[in-house]
């Protein structure tokens, strides 16, 4: 997650094959064969839960003052082919202030955010402020009464969490999540890069902020212990599913390293739990706090490094956004979704003959 778009340096390429063309094709069984892609020429780099508003639909990404992503309807679902950016959040000129306070450095191009529907209707946008490699971060909010760009107005609603040098988690990644608790809706923020891993606050639904400002972050995934991977892991999100046997959580975290291009070792796993709090076990029964986490998309070239996980529930289908780095465009990223199932033990799955 902690990405560095403007280092990839943006070169013309030729239009991009179909994922069946000669040299393209993915293996048999592979999630790619039923990929829907955005276009080649749009970037996209940690795309945020995607959302529907009237005959829209919208993400957010990183990027200059938070990118904003529009599609209209196919059938019941974004057709990603008719993605496209449409704008930003943040404009030079309405840049908060305080981002310099957080880092040093920052100059507008924030990270990984993530969108939600406050209770009086205003859009919330949480994204990352923060520095390459330093967990001098903050993770603040922007909101909105409508997506549509010729009516928005996005408001600086300020900090939710901040991380020091002394802190043992980093303040990025953010993912919200809404579920029925035993007093009624209740709104959690899943986050963290490195460090000690990835971790869980409760927001106050009715204002987007902490509900508890100095309860100490619960942690829910590390890999620590793991010298392969380094530590690395990130951009987490929880998807709530109700079966048979009851409600399971489910938390996709993402190891490896993004930002790298075709270079890029991101995969995604994950562990499920009967409680938003964890613990969270893999298939095999291991924590996930112990480096547990079963894999469930790795890289298959020309599909690199698969990050940034959400879930999209339509009328019609399950689909797993997310995005890679391009091999046949020097490893630029783009935005796919895949169709997401569950096999009969409760696994995620992206082979849709499970």
């Amino acid at each position: 997650m902690h990405a560095l778009i403007a280092a990839l340096v943006a070169v013309a390429q030729p239009a991009t094959p179909p994922i069946g063309d000669a040299g393209n094709a993915p293996a048999a069984g592979s999630p790619w064969q039923h990929a829907q892609l955005a276009p080649a020429e749009l970037r996209v780099h940690d795309p945020s839960t995607i959302v529907r508003e009237g005959d829209s639909f919208y993400f957010f990404a990183t990027g200059r003052g938070i990118g904003i992503y529009h599609a209209a309807p196919h059938d019941s679902a974004p057709d990603p082919a008719t993605f496209e950016r449409i704008g930003r959040v943040f404009s030079r000129d309405t840049l908060p202030r305080w981002i310099t306070e957080v880092a040093e450095d920052q100059t507008g191009h924030f990270w990984a955010p993530d969108i939600t529907k406050a209770p009086d209707g205003r859009w919330r946008v949480y994204y990352s402020v923060s520095s390459f490699g330093k967990n001098t971060s903050a993770i603040a909010l922007a909101s909105s009464p409508t997506l549509d760009p010729s009516a928005a107005e996005w408001r600086d609603d300020g900090i939710v969490i901040r991380s020091t040098e002394a802190s043992d988690f980093n303040a990025i990644d953010p993912a919200i999540v809404e579920t029925e608790g035993p007093e009624g809706t209740e709104s959690w923020m899943v986050f963290g890069s490195w460090w000690t891993g990835i971790q869980l606050v409760q927001l106050d639904p009715e204002t987007g902020m902490r509900l508890a400002p100095d309860a100490e972050p619960i942690r829910l995934a590390s890999n620590q212990g793991e010298p392969a991977w380094n530590n690395a892991i990130e951009a987490a999100d929880i998807y709530e599913r109700s079966a048979e046997d009851g409600r399971w959580y489910y938390l996709f975290v993402n190891w490896g390293l993004c930002c790298k291009g075709a270079e890029s070792t991101y995969e995604i796993r994950v562990g499920r739990s009967r409680h938003i709090t964890g613990p969270y076990l893999d298939r095999a029964g291991k924590p996930l706090t112990e480096n547990g986490g079963t894999p469930l998309l790795a890289s298959e070239p020309p599909f690199i490094g698969p990050g940034h996980p959400s879930v999209l529930d339509t009328a019609d289908a399950r689909l797993l956004g997310l995005h890679f780095y391009d091999a046949r465009h020097e490893g630029r990223p783009r935005f796919a979704l895949i169709p997401l199932a569950f096999d009969h033990e409760g696994w995620p799955t992206l082979h849709t003959d499970n």
